[in-house]
């Protein structure tokens, strides 16, 4: 027995391995059948998962690699089956005829252990494909190119752009302008064709901002570009969330692109580092608003200016379309004319080219040209589109104050330029500024509110000194607010018509205030009848008289404006005027009426109620006790004695001619200090002048002074000699003068007294023969005296032997234009490599002066090249 034992267990493990073998061959036909069935199973496993992956991917996800391996697997598995399937097909069907054996038993076999083993692998592989996720979210494109049309004019500014991204010093960069310029379209070009194609960064983060800015809502736009876990996110703080987001950034190159940004922002309440040399990222933002640049800490701010004529003429007729531009003959320079219109902004131009494709006829663009002059709000797209986003600018005003001064200016004609000093005393005169206690305070109140308004791209300086305007497109909407806008259609009246006729004026009634351009007002019998008015300005060259009786109907006016006409005597019944708080007329013949006339604010003349009309043979009575301020460029030496008879004036503009009246002058204490604006003229006989301490003197021109040679300044109150630099300023003659303007003095030698002139801004000498220098000797005046350093504008024209502006080198930190117009004898500037490094815009010369200018290295000469204009 134990010798059979051992030989039975190796009989039955010989016939297990048999049996099991055997089983290959003869459950071949159901192994077959199981194997197709696990891979149909698989399929549509595979199927399911294919198609929430494609899903997934189509939400922008990238499928895992882990579920891409094992699609690739499935179809690797399906090839190997089918090959298995097709074998074990042929080798059923070639059974011995009649019977269930195989032909060829070991053939069977490897069949059908192949197909036993492959059935498991299915299995295996099917069981996988249960995923819980198929996809994680792709990861972002270091730039996202973004939706941009071809641009129009905007390849020198993109390149300066450019230049300013790749200086490693300049980390905040601010695009600034008025609203419709294309500063979106510039920085979208900037991330398109320079950002994208740059190797500098690793990451651009596009965000737009607009108002009110919400710090929440920047960080969420940041996170989406970052990868930062939910769980480090979700449910967090914006200082929280601020920490996550510096960690991220302060390890990569960076631009952040801010688009539409109204107001500061913090930086490092946003959790984004601060760009810088080091770190060589970079913020750009686009505003309205240049103070925002200026808050924002931009090392450099570039103004976006509308398109030049030509520039604006191509984008009108790329959007008008060749087919309409060809549709006849004449509609070219009607297009021309309607671009005219838009004073080169491209929002507007974009509106009306638009709105002109398909107008195939000259009568079609005629109509639209003259609606568009005369009620642009009414044209296609101007009302419901381009005044509502001009209008946000307006919005974001800080006062109401602010405000109506804006809107005051567009009652100004189109095209008009207004000097800063002008503007401001009719905002007093209209009351915008009566919380000043007084008039210098209201007009440093006027010059910060003028300079406010243009760094938000309303208001624009003009190219004469301290005069200012509005674009063309701005003025619309200003006049659309002010009118169809807030429902006041018939109570602003601005209109230009050569001639004024009365079914117009009847429809005035309702009016509080009208802007009128005419040249002709005599065919009107009747007067006018306005009992609402406050407001009235007069424009026309050829405006010389009004009708009798024109203004006994104005029982409430408070300001008459009559600057812009050639009246050169009062109208008659001006002075039932009672209520009237600001005349303003340049030409004065009749002195009897200067108590009201010029300009004279914050006065009563109830005591006058029921006086008669004066005439012209009436006795002059000049003793106003209340009147403020006088402008009066007509000389007239009487005029300077009643001057003084004003015990309230404090505010004098005035022209003096002849060398007795100066004198005059000069020797009252009272007129030298309320002197603001003075004109010097035709001084016959005078070859040396002093001028005395004139503390609030804002501009002074001297014209047509033959005989003058000297100037000099009584410096009782204005030394150099062993002064301290800060005391200068403090006692300076001249510590308001702003604007100086010298004008025929043949025999001048030179402005040196100008040395005592701390606060100038803007200096024009033309048309004096002798002139040898600017700045003569300034010996014992010290290096750190800074002369010039506010000097923003310097125009030197017709000066044949200036030989020195300076002779030594001037800072210049405040200039920003210089002009040298027929100096053939002045061979150097007074400039080195530190001179008006930030500040120059341009140097208007002519070229063959400039290549022969000395200097003291090429390298200065390279520095100042590129602003010749």
């Amino acid at each position: 027995m134990d010798f059979c034992g051992p030989i039975l267990d190796v009989v039955t493990r010989v016939w297990d391995c048999t049996a099991k073998h055997a089983r290959y061959i003869m459950d071949l036909q159901e192994n077959m059948e199981s194997l197709r069935n696990a891979m149909e199973e698989l399929k549509n496993v595979h199927g399911d998962v294919k198609r929430r992956v494609e899903r997934e991917e189509h939400r922008r996800m990238r499928r895992t690699n882990e579920v891409d391996g094992w699609l690739h697997t499935v179809l690797a598995m399906e090839i190997q089956v089918n090959q298995i399937l097709e074998e074990g097909d042929q080798e059923i069907q070639n059974k011995c005829h009649g019977t269930c054996c195989p032909k060829n038993c070991w053939s069977s076999y490897k069949l059908g252990k192949k197909a036993s083993k492959k059935l498991g692998a299915v299995t295996e592989l099917r069981n996988k494909g249960r995923f819980d996720v198929v996809a994680d979210s792709l990861p972002q494109a270091p730039v996202d190119e973004r939706p941009m049309k071809k641009t129009v004019g905007l390849d020198l500014i993109y390149k300066d752009v450019c230049r300013c991204i790749q200086d490693e010093q300049l980390g905040i960069i601010g695009l600034y302008g008025m609203g419709g310029a294309g500063k979106t379209t510039l920085m979208t070009k900037v991330n398109n064709e320079f950002i994208k194609a740059s190797k500098d960064f690793e990451i651009a983060i596009w965000v737009v901002v607009s108002r009110p800015a919400n710090l929440g809502k920047v960080q969420e736009v940041i996170l989406n570009k970052l990868y930062i876990p939910n769980d480090r996110w979700r449910n967090r703080t914006e200082d929280e969330k601020a920490v996550e987001i510096f960690n991220v950034l302060k390890a990569k190159r960076f631009v952040l692109l801010l688009d539409d940004v109204w107001d500061q922002i913090d930086l490092q309440m946003l959790g984004v580092p601060s760009p810088n040399s080091q770190n060589k990222s970079k913020v750009i933002l686009t505003t309205r608003s240049l103070d925002v640049c200026r808050r924002m800490e931009a090392q450099r701010s570039i103004e976006v200016k509308c398109l030049t004529e030509e520039e604006a003429i191509n984008l009108v007729k790329e959007k008008v379309g060749q087919t309409t531009l060809n549709s006849h003959p004449e509609i070219p320079q009607l297009a021309e004319i309607a671009a005219e219109e838009c004073k080169g902004l491209p929002l507007a131009l974009v509106t009306i080219g638009r709105a002109m494709a398909g107008k195939n006829t000259p009568q079609e663009w005629e109509r639209a040209i003259q609606m568009l002059k005369t009620y642009p709000s009414k044209f296609s797209g101007m009302g419901d589109h381009v005044f509502p986003i001009l209008k946000f600018s307006y919005d974001n005003l800080p006062s109401d104050n602010m405000k109506a001064c804006f809107l005051y200016l567009a009652i100004v004609p189109e095209d008009h330029e207004i000097h800063s000093m002008d503007l401001i005393l009719r905002w007093i005169g209209e009351g915008f500024l009566e919380e000043c206690v007084s008039i210098d305070e209201a007009f440093n109140q006027g010059h910060d509110i003028i300079e406010h308004l243009k760094t938000a791209c309303l208001f624009q300086s003009a190219n004469e000194y301290e005069m200012v305007k509005m674009h063309d497109v701005i003025r619309d909407m200003a006049l659309w607010l002010a009118t169809a806008y807030i429902g006041n259609n018939n109570k602003v009246v601005v209109e230009e018509n050569d001639i004024v006729e009365a079914y117009q004026v009847s429809k005035w009634k309702e009016a509080q205030t009208i802007s009128l351009r005419t040249e002709r007002l005599e065919e009107f019998t009747v007067p006018w009848n306005f009992p609402n008015l406050l407001t009235l300005i007069f424009y026309g060259g050829y405006l010389k008289t009004f009708p009798s009786g024109f203004f006994h109907f104005m029982p409430i006016i408070k300001v008459l404006d009559l600057s812009g006409t050639g009246i050169t005597e009062l109208p008659i019944g001006i002075d039932n005027m009672f209520q009237l708080e600001m005349v303003s007329k340049e030409v004065i013949s009749n002195l009897s009426m200067m108590r009201i006339f010029g300009l004279v604010f914050e006065k009563s003349l109830e005591e006058e109620k029921g006086s008669h009309s004066s005439t012209e043979e009436e006795e002059p009575n000049y003793s106003r006790e209340d009147s403020q301020a006088l402008n009066l460029w007509k000389n007239n030496d009487a005029l300077l004695e009643e001057l003084e008879g004003l015990e309230q004036i404090n505010w004098v503009c005035f022209q003096i001619e002849g060398a007795l009246s100066v004198q005059k002058f000069l020797s009252s204490q009272k007129l030298k200090n309320v002197m603001r604006n003075l004109i010097l003229r035709n001084l016959d006989g005078m070859t040396f002048l002093q001028f005395p301490r004139m503390p609030h003197l804002l501009g002074l021109t001297m014209d047509r002074c033959e005989e003058l040679q000297e100037i000099k300044v009584d410096q009782e109150k204005g030394r150099v000699q062993g002064f301290v630099a800060d005391n200068y300023i403090t006692n300076s003659n001249f510590w308001c003068l702003r604007y100086v303007r010298i004008v025929e003095l043949p025999k001048l030698l030179d402005l040196t007294w100008l040395i005592y002139v701390p606060n100038l801004e803007n200096l024009s000498v033309q048309d004096c023969e002798s002139m040898e220098e600017v700045i003569g000797d300034a010996n014992g005046v010290p290096e750190n005296l800074g002369i010039f350093s506010r000097l923003r504008d310097l125009n030197l024209e017709d000066l044949p032997n200036l030989r020195s502006i300076s002779r030594r080198a001037l800072p210049f930190p405040s200039l920003t234009e210089l002009l040298v117009i027929r100096c053939p004898n002045l061979r150097k500037l007074p400039l080195d490599s530190n001179s008006a490094r930030n500040s120059l815009k341009t140097i208007d010369v002519e070229q063959d002066w400039w290549e022969g200018l000395q200097w003291e290295d090429d390298t200065i000469r390279l520095t100042f090249t590129p602003y010749l204009s």
